[in-house]
């Protein structure tokens, strides 16, 4: 795909789960305000700030897709980490909320009129979550986006907390409604814990972290694959934003011409480059067997 199509497919897919989280906001919260389920209002409620990440995915982490320019000479690849690490971090602001609030209708007790109606609300916003979902999910396996991906991992703690919302609902139809707050503390703890996940991710993301051994040994085969690679030293791996750079001191023989040199320097990069992840590469030719200047002995 273009960078063009790229984009877009990122926006349609924002869009979605912006549509998506109205919509459910808009059924499950008429409903709970309806019939008194403090399940329902406070998944409606839930879905709130759902619709605020996505459109905070929506309209900041478009940014990704710009180039380098005057101000970002890097371009603008940590953009998307930063708006995925946003999102996680609201997903376990509202497990901690639907924890303190699961944990005070088990101690408190809850009131709520049982209807079919909950159920059918209940039914639309897992079937509605689904849906944006796999489509999230789908444009994802193309473009491999953080914040996509962090929006997809919060479609599915939708799912989860509306199930549990379901559990409690028939609770109260079997005389139980001690399930409704119990369902909802076990749910909460999960969503809690992908936030978290989200967020560890992403902050490695933000802070240049290095990735794991495989990717950095695959890097250095790469380099000392090159028939014309006597050795390397101080190669470093680290991620700017979602992908990664990479900088090495390559040896090569010190009797090559100036335009010889040139030339490897360029087919290593390009290399690099077409490395899975890899997005900018920084390679300095030395000649081989004279070591580094900055380990000579003063």
């Amino acid at each position: 795909m273009s960078e063009g199509s790229d984009r877009q497919a990122f926006a349609r897919a924002s869009w979605a789960n912006v549509l998506g989280n109205a919509a459910k906001i808009v059924v499950e919260g008429a409903a709970g305000l309806l019939f008194g389920s403090v399940a329902l209002v406070a998944d409606a409620a839930h879905s709130v700030a759902d619709l605020v990440a996505s459109v905070v995915v929506l309209v900041w982490g478009d940014s990704s897709f710009v180039g380098p320019d005057t101000t970002h000479p890097h371009g603008h690849d940590r953009v998307e980490p930063l708006t995925a690490l946003f999102v996680g971090a609201v997903i376990v602001v509202l497990g901690l909320n639907l924890f303190y609030e699961s944990v005070g209708g088990l101690v408190y007790g809850t009131a709520i009129r049982f209807s079919y109606l909950l159920l059918v609300a209940l039914g639309f916003a897992i079937v509605d979550m689904y849906l944006v979902y796999r489509y999230t999910e789908r444009v994802n396996a193309v473009l491999d986006s953080t914040a996509l991906s962090a929006l997809a991992k919060d479609c599915l703690n939708d799912i989860y907390t509306s199930v549990a919302a379901v559990v409690g609902v028939l609770g109260v139809l079997f005389g139980v409604p001690v399930l409704d707050p119990l369902a909802g503390a076990l749910v909460s703890l999960l969503v809690v814990y992908q936030g978290v996940e989200i967020g560890r991710e992403n902050v490695a993301y933000l802070v240049g972290a290095a990735p794991p051994a495989e990717r950095r040994e695959e890097i250095d085969e790469t380099l000392r694959s090159h028939p014309a690679v006597e050795g390397i030293h101080d190669l470093t791996v680290f991620y700017d934003g979602t992908v990664l750079e990479v900088e090495a001191h390559v040896e090569v023989d010190g009797e090559l011409t100036l335009h010889e040199a040139h030339d490897i320097e360029t087919e290593l990069i390009e290399r690099l480059r077409t490395t899975d992840s890899v997005g900018d590469a920084h390679v300095h030719l030395d000649p081989a067997g004279i070591g580094e200047w900055k380990d000579a002995i003063e």
